[in-house]
């Protein structure tokens, strides 16, 4: 059984894009996704709430570890879902942090997989250069069996790597003949870090030993925030900013904040933005000749309170931008107990050497 977040189509089934604007929308096709799940014997359970449109604007979805908490976003249903035991796996999206913040918020795995690799054919588009399929499970195996299924070329896709499958399952069998190298990074995210976190993941770092070194990600890197903010908001504003100015008033007034945050990006502004994206996915696969993985927070501490906002996407927006494979892991727990997530970075095309890491990282403990 699998959850299908609720922008990605599976034919008849209602897929509303968490918007009352497309209420009762049935679409007629299977989306890519759904198509090779369905012919790999899933049974596609139901649909997942998504935030309205995949962005911030709450559809009401409750962690299940503590229903006063948010799960995070956009992602919400497909997290909570796999949390609660509701659906064994789960397909989710990110753009920005919208998969692996949620799976650090409701303690399940995550995995979001290099830029190109799982077709977005038949899912509402957000943002061309940085919209991402990921998928959720209770284990490294799971989103193993389920990313095989789904790491295919498809031509429907023109952002599609040629052979983006490289046999995970495969990856986590194969025997571990010394521990991964591997860097430990804060850089900009970390300025968004709850006060706990510091604490919980240094003393986390320092348990694995010489296994591990911090690496600062400054220079450059201080602009990568801004960056995304940029590509996602004008490309958000381009495919659905017409939503604003024809149905703006059945939109959340969240939804038009976000949107109309895009209306006015400069082509300058933007053009600068891919050209620092060119670099930094230059620095980052420079790095991965010293290491084999990146680990960090997955995401700024605990799952927050209320359900006013999905929480900070911070952690995960450097790695969207530029496409890195990233697995998020529930090792660790905040103050109240609430999980919080070890998030694994591999480099671009290597999802297999990912897998290799976060198993060795997963094996370790909290």
């Amino acid at each position: 059984p699998v959850g299908i977040k609720d922008i990605i189509d599976p034919a008849a089934l209602p897929t509303e894009n968490g918007a009352d604007l497309f209420r009762g929308r049935r679409p007629v096709h299977d989306a890519t996704c759904v198509a090779l799940l369905r012919a790999a014997g899933a049974v596609i359970l139901g649909k997942t709430v998504t935030t309205e449109f995949a962005m911030t604007g709450q559809r009401g979805t409750r962690n299940p570890l503590d229903p006063a908490r948010t799960p995070g976003g956009s992602s919400s249903g497909s997290g909570a879902g796999v949390a609660d035991f509701m659906v064994p796996l789960a397909l989710g999206s990110q753009t920005g942090g919208s998969v692996i913040r949620p799976a650090s918020f409701c303690g399940v795995h995550g995995y979001k997989p290099t830029f190109g690799s799982i077709s977005r054919h038949g899912m509402m588009m957000l943002a061309r250069p940085l919209d991402h399929v990921g998928v959720y499970g209770k284990s490294l195996d799971d989103l193993a069996l389920i990313g095989d299924v789904l790491m295919v070329h498809d031509v429907k896709d023109f952002d599609m790597r040629s052979m983006p499958g490289v046999n995970l399952r495969q990856a986590l069998a194969d025997p571990i003949s010394r521990p991964p190298s591997l860097a430990f990074v804060k850089g900009p995210p970390w300025a968004f870090a709850e006060g706990h976190l510091d604490g919980v993941f240094q003393a986390y770092v320092d348990s694995l030993g010489d296994a591990v070194r911090e690496v600062e990600l400054a220079g450059i890197f201080d602009d990568a925030l801004d960056a995304q903010a940029t590509v996602m908001n004008a490309n958000v504003w381009r495919n659905l900013g017409v939503h604003v100015d024809e149905h703006g008033d059945v939109l959340l007034d969240e939804t038009v904040r976000r949107l109309e945050a895009g209306r006015d990006v400069r082509a300058e502004d933007y053009i600068k933005a891919l050209e620092l994206t060119d670099s930094l996915r230059a620095a980052l696969t420079s790095l991965f000749e010293y290491y084999d993985a990146i680990i960090t927070a997955g995401a700024p501490g605990e799952a927050p309170l209320g359900l006013e906002s999905t929480g900070n996407a911070a952690f995960q927006r450097l790695w969207t931008l530029t496409g890195l494979p990233a697995v998020t892991l529930p090792l660790l727990s905040g103050p109240n107990g609430m999980p919080i997530g070890v998030q694994v970075i591999g480099a671009p095309g290597r999802d297999d050497d990912l897998f290799r890491a976060a198993r060795w990282v997963w094996e370790q403990g909290a």
